[in-house]
Order: C-alpha cells, then structure tokens, then sequence
C-alpha cells in the first residue's frame, strides 16, 4: 500500500477547491419560487431538449426529458420561476420541481380522500397544484398564487 504525501502548493490548492465548493451552492433544478440560473444544468441532467419562448409578462422554458416527459417552467422577466406544468409517461421529481413547496404538496396528499393514486386538486394562499394521471400518461401543474405577474391568468400555466 502507498501512501501520498501532499505537498504544501497540493493542499492549499485542495483547501481553496474545498472552500469554493462550500461557499458556491450547487444549482439544483430551477424549482418552482427559485431562479433559472440552472436550467442549462437541468437540461443536461435529464438529457433532454430545451426550448425558450418569450414574452413580455413572462417566459416558458420547455425540457423534454429523454423519457418523453416533458416539463415546463414559467417564469417573470426577472428570471423567477412563478408556475410548473408537466406532462408524459413518467411522473417528474416533484421534491425538485417544487423547491420548498414540496411540503404544502405532501400536505394536500395527506387530506386527499380518494385513492392514492387519484387525482389531487389543491388551493392555498401560498400554492395551487393539480395532478393527476396514470402510468404512461401523467399531467400536473401548480404555481404560486403570489409570484404570478400581473395580467398572466392561472389557466395560462398548462
């Protein structure tokens, strides 16, 4: 067994990477209420295709994942992700897709009365989901109520 020693350039060089990685967060996906700094990230991640369309009130940024789900995200001139929507044959990541609104989804599951896998429909002050489907064939959106730009109505998140 060897052993290497490091020298003294090696490990400053070592401390400097370790205390970048500390200090510079690792984008993530561009999560609902976060930026799209990430999305070229993302787009990569899911091996898929990415496509931008523009407008004045807001912006739509389409993957479609390598597994034919396809996923889109809304968001303000300002870069602020405001709405998802997806569609296809796999159900996306929810915990990224929803950022820090994944715990008001886990809470609207937990009331939901029917099935497990039926349809959810729910409406706070702080997040609208929907989401329904079935194998092969899942669709959902959700978006909060408080980052939608002025003039933009809730059914254009689709």
């Amino acid at each position: 067994m060897r052993i290497r020693i490091f020298s003294g350039l090696e490990r400053l060089c070592l401390l400097i990477l370790a205390a970048l990685l500390l200090v510079f967060p690792r984008p993530g996906l561009a999560a609902l209420g976060g930026d799209l700094s990430s999305v070229k990230k993302d787009q990569a991640r899911m091996k898929g295709s990415l496509q931008v369309s523009g407008g004045d009130r807001y912006s739509v940024h389409e993957m479609k994942a390598a597994t034919g789900t396809t996923i889109r995200e809304y968001a303000t001139p300002d870069g602020k992700v405001f709405g998802v929507a997806w569609e296809g044959p796999w159900r996306p990541d929810l915990r990224q897709l929803l950022g820090a609104y994944f715990g008001d989804y886990q809470q609207a599951a937990k009331r939901k009365r029917t099935g497990h896998n039926g349809p959810l429909s729910s409406a706070t002050s702080r997040l609208v989901i929907e989401t329904s489907g079935h194998p092969r064939a899942f669709y959902g959106r959700a978006f909060v109520p408080d980052l939608v730009p002025a003039g933009v109505e809730p059914a254009e998140i689709q």
